[in-house]
């Protein structure tokens, strides 16, 4: 019995730590791995970008490709979706499409997919090395995967990376959270700054 006591009373003041708040966010934090992640890619425009250029907004960050069937088109939707729930705070924010597929996604090919789901998306690209680079560093995984034909298709992680104005908090939202729901963590890196 006293054994069973100790016990008890260990176990007890073990949960009397200081209590962690619930994170405000409905995407995972994950600053601490990605705190200095950064890429050199080019836009459909020509110009040079890494996330400083784009300091003073919220970057809303998407690995994907324009022949994709059903991932990438339905995150873009989903994303200008957002956009539209956000009003005029989609001013300050700033989404990038980064292709996984350099092979065929040209600048003029980005130049019209990536606008098309909402006027001021982003497309950017990157040689093989440049975009394997960027990958890495977000963690994304990509493979081709060839038909009979020899047409390839990407098999690619999914995700949509979240950048507070000064480049913190990271937050990583799953494929297929709510629109809402993402519309609400976009809002609240918005209000942090302010």
């Amino acid at each position: 019995m006293r054994n069973f006591i100790l016990i008890l009373l260990i176990l007890l003041l073990s949960g009397c730590g200081k209590p962690e708040m619930p994170s405000p966010y409905h995407a995972t934090d994950v600053s601490w791995r990605y705190a200095h992640a950064d890429f050199q890619l080019t836009d459909f425009n020509g110009d040079t970008r890494s996330l400083l250029s784009f300091r003073g907004k919220v970057v809303v960050l998407f690995f994907g490709y324009t022949h994709c069937p059903v991932v990438c088109p339905t995150t873009l939707a989903k994303l200008a979706h957002a956009m539209r729930l956000l009003g005029k705070d989609a001013n300050r924010v700033q989404v990038l499409f980064v292709t996984l597929d350099p092979e065929r996604d040209s600048p003029e090919i980005l130049a019209k997919f990536v606008p098309s789901f909402y006027p001021s998306f982003l497309g950017l690209y990157g040689d093989a090395r440049a975009t394997t680079k960027a990958a890495n560093t977000f963690g994304v995984k990509y493979t081709k995967q060839y038909d009979k034909h020899g047409v390839y298709t990407l098999d690619h992680s999914d995700g949509i990376y979240l950048f507070g104005i000064r480049g913190q908090p990271i937050l990583l939202s799953p494929y297929g959270q709510r629109v809402d729901l993402l519309a609400q963590d976009i809002k609240l890196l918005l209000d942090i700054s302010r």
